[in-house]
């Protein structure tokens, strides 16, 4: 163990285990402590004693005792330990934090990262005793997040913690790290004082155009410049090095050289500056990081286009684009130059501004996730604009980006959805792109608002800044030009909206209106010869429509007069307006595109959005799971395929309904099972590197009396020779659909559960829907009915049923990272319920990664 992490004043520290090298300074901290913040009895024993025991902790030759450290450059600042004693699921921790450190959360990221490492071991429960004097320190422990208990003992208090993870803890050291986070950033978005380093004379350099915009932006706090040829740029004085400034720098642009960059970022280091933006592409990637890590600094970049920022009291725009980013409430963070400047000047053209811009080009340290937390916290970002190429913790992603959105709308702009662009964004961003269907659940699920392009995404900027989300999928369509209306209409069906059903009165009101040859049902169509205030009043009316959630409309210009300024902002409903061939913001802040289908698929995302919001958290309780006895299957075992019973046992551990079967290593073996069970079998071969048995000539079916039993054991002898390792003998099922459940693990994403047609349909019709493990009750419901065949497929089945195995094979997944490919195929579907009657599963050792654990990200 060996991260970087934030304390609660935005404070880099390394965190990392403890050796003998340390005992020294583990030795100096401990006796620098007041005797209130010994807490352990045996602390307050003899300087000896100590000494011995701390040597005991870090000796290698004791592997039951672990110790970490948190240091401050090379100082020791904190120190966390455990030690197992009889029960190897139970640990003795100690904590001890430096006097002056007591205060910036040094303890509870210390055992945060102890207890993921004692989860590892297999530790499942911290003991420890505390003076009753020491009120810090019974804080710490009871702060953690974990389920406690306290129990006084005279001057003692003995406590327990349990290390599951649960969603309270995950939730406060969410908390810890959103505060940590955002203090650090601090000197990165809102700085009192910038360097630029690199500031060419040249009006055509890229040091040059970024002190210029600083400049134009009436930057607020002290701008310097660093050139060793020239006493100022745009009237900014220069010096000639980081070292020569008249003060630090909080934060430091570097525009030099690629090769210049890691010598300049360990020079700034050493002068205490805290942040840095490496505009420079090219840079070695390790060495920049070693000077980042030596001087606990945060940076942006290399290979980006800059930061800019119009909070309050901050003006800066450090960045090279070719105009000023107008002030606003849009915070917006892409991996791509190209991108942040295309979406600003659409944006800027339609009147909307930004709160922050950050291009993190190579992202080796900021990232989204950390804009995610700034972002939450900032009141003035009403809305957050991501475009990610690849995701350094997706699971943290998740979890900040369903927190977020609760609050803001959060948009990402897919990328690299293409064999093409996922090379693409590999070349440019020295990250390996997502898979798309990964990226597009993990966004679904996450409340992320995920369109295709620039113009897609300011279309739904547009509608998410101006105006309410819907509290349905009903649309009236009010237009001045039937063949137009008609567009829109078809546009919404296509975007899943669907056109209201007009009631009676609103039908009978319209016709009072409008003349004799308009239509007054759904699309309406006032005709060409309606004025704008007779048109504001069919608006009005067909608004006033308990069916009608959310209003289009769409106006041209005619001889007789232009109905457009008609158009006016509803009460709670939304309204989006279509005039061609201009895409502008109408009065009332009314968004307006420049054709239909632009229209329906904006007032999609707001539908979209409020589906969302209203969706149920509630991950199910299951019963009947025998975790023990799962793991026992999968534990300590190398990389390959389970053999078929003990398939059935993992499944039935987690209580799902297998049909089941006997493993027979010979034709008796076999026969014997197919009598016990008095009915027609099926034989599927048990072979090496047979895993479609169907394809491979693997399974036999009917078979009901002895002497077939023994014909296709002959068989399958004959087939597969020294490969057969036997035969799996099952019952078989009655008739039912047939369909596909599987899991596909991620080394980052987790595992992603998949549903579509089984049987010989799952190889001719590419036909899917994913979702993200662990799987809530709305979760499960997307996936039983998201492929394109779910509607025919389940039509009379027991859907509660195959909802319960979605619900139960995500579960499987969540619990055990050991498997790493599952395939229930098929999954036979009825009236009465359902039964797995093959499967297949893969394990690998676990890796025990923790995706929440507090640490900044590593090159």
């Amino acid at each position: 163990m060996n991260s970087r992490s934030l304390l609660i004043d935005g404070t880099v520290v390394t965190v990392r285990e403890l050796g003998p090298s340390d005992v020294s300074e583990l030795l100096r901290l401990h006796h620098s402590l007041p005797i209130e913040d010994q807490y352990l009895r045996f602390f307050s024993t003899s300087p000896r004693q100590l000494e011995d025991f701390v040597q005991r902790m870090v000796s290698p030759d004791e592997p039951q005792h672990v110790v970490i450290g948190a240091l401050h450059g090379d100082r020791l600042i904190g120190a966390a330990s455990y030690v197992v004693v009889d029960d190897p699921r139970s640990a003795e921790v100690a904590l001890v934090v430096s006097h002056t450190e007591q205060a910036y959360g040094v303890g509870t990221l210390l055992l945060e990262h102890l207890s993921s490492l004692a989860r590892r071991q297999g530790v499942h429960v911290f003991t420890a005793e505390v003076l009753t004097m020491n009120f810090r320190m019974l804080r710490v422990f009871t702060s953690m997040g974990f389920v406690w208990t306290v129990t006084p003992d005279g001057d003692v208090v003995h406590v327990e913690l349990g290390l599951d993870p649960g969603e309270y803890y995950l939730d406060a050291v969410a908390e810890r790290e959103t505060a940590a986070d955002v203090a650090s950033l601090t000197h990165v978005l809102r700085p009192g004082s910038i360097a630029v380093v690199g500031a060419g004379r040249s009006p055509d350099s890229v040091g040059n155009a970024l002190l210029r915009n600083l400049v134009a932006a009436n930057f607020t706090g002290d701008l310097y410049a660093v050139n060793p040829h020239a006493k100022s740029v745009a009237n900014v004085d220069c010096y000639a090095s980081v070292s020569e400034l008249p003060e630090v720098p909080e934060l430091a642009v570097l525009c030099v050289p690629a090769k210049a960059v890691p010598t300049v970022a360990e020079e700034c280091g050493r002068r205490g500056v805290r942040a840095l933006v490496v505009i420079s592409s090219g840079v070695d990637a390790e060495e920049l990081m070693n000077a980042v890590r030596a001087h606990d600094m945060r940076l942006v970049g290399p290979n980006c286009l800059g930061v800019s920022t119009s909070s309050p009291g901050v003006r800066m725009n450090a960045t090279f684009s070719a105009h000023s980013t107008l002030a606003g409430d849009i915070g917006l963070v892409t991996q791509s130059g190209g991108i942040a400047i295309g979406v600003q000047e659409e944006l800027r053209r339609l009147g909307l501004g930004l709160s922050n811009l950050v291009s993190t080009g190579d992202k080796l340290d900021i990232s989204s996730n950390d804009l995610l937390m700034w972002w939450e916290q900032d009141p003035q970002t009403r809305i957050v604009v991501l475009y990610l190429e690849s995701f350094g913790n997706p699971h943290k992603f998740s979890r900040l980006a369903r927190r977020v959105a609760r609050h803001k709308p959060v948009l990402a702009i897919r990328s690299a959805t293409s064999e093409a662009g996922q090379r693409a964004a590999a070349s440019h961003t020295a990250s390996t792109a997502t898979p798309s269907v990964t990226r597009d659940a993990l966004f679904r699920q996450a409340g992320v608002i995920a369109v295709d392009s620039v113009p897609e995404l300011t279309d739904a900027v547009m509608a998410l800044s101006w105006q309410p989300v819907p509290s349905g999928r009903s649309v009236a369509v009010l237009s001045n030009a039937g063949g137009l209306g008609v567009l829109a209409a078809d546009a919404c069906e296509r975007e899943g909206l669907k056109m209201a059903e007009l009631s009676a009165d609103t039908v009978e009101a319209l016709r009072t209106l409008v003349p004799v040859t308009a239509s007054v049902h759904n699309p309406v169509d006032t005709t060409a010869v309606v004025d704008e205030a007779t048109f504001a009043r069919c608006l009005d009316v067909i608004a006033v429509d308990p069916a009608v959630d959310a209003v289009i409309t769409v106006t041209v210009p005619t001889a007789l007069g232009d109905p457009t300024a008609g158009v006016h902002r509803l009460n709670g409903k939304p309204i989006l307006a279509v005039r061609t061939g201009q895409t502008e913001r109408l009065a009332d802040n009314v968004p307006c595109y420049a054709e239909p289908a632009r229209a329906a698929a904006a007032l999609a995302r707001l539908a979209e959005r409020a589906d969302w919001l209203a969706r149920p958290r509630e991950f199910p309780e299951l019963d009947r799971i025998d975790l023990p006895a799962a793991q026992a299957i999968v534990g300590g075992r190398e990389d390959g395929w389970l053999a078929p019973d003990e398939v059935v046992k993992l499944l039935k551990a987690f209580g799902l309904p297998v049909l089941g079967g006997t493993l027979a290593t010979n034709a008796e073996h076999a026969i014997a099972a197919q009598q016990a069970y008095d009915s027609p079998v099926a034989l599927k071969a048990v072979a090496d590197d047979l895993l479609h048995k169907s394809k491979g000539g693997g399974v036999e079916l009917g078979i009901a009396d002895a002497g077939g039993v023994a014909a296709a054991f002959r068989a399958f002898q004959q087939r597969f020779g020294d490969r057969l390792r036997g035969v799996f003998v099952q019952p078989m099922a009655s008739g039912g659909r047939e369909l596909l459940v599987g899991v596909a693990a991620d080394e980052k994403f987790g595992p992603l559960v998949v549903t579509g047609l089984g049987g010989v349909d799952t190889d001719l019709v590419n036909d899917r829907a994913a979702a993200l493990a662990p799987l809530s009750t709305v979760d499960a419901d997307d996936l039983l009915h998201g492929f394109r065949a779910a509607g025919s497929a389940l039509a009379g089945t027991n859907e509660p049923a195959v909802r319960e195995v979605l619900l139960r094979v995500a579960e499987l997944a969540a619990s055990l990272p050991e498997v790493v490919e599952l395939d229930i195929n098929p999954l036979l579907v009825s009236d009465t319920g359902c039964v797995v009657v093959d499967a297949r599963v893969r394990v690998t050792p676990a890796s025990h990664n923790d995706p929440f654990l507090r640490q900044l990200r590593t090159s």
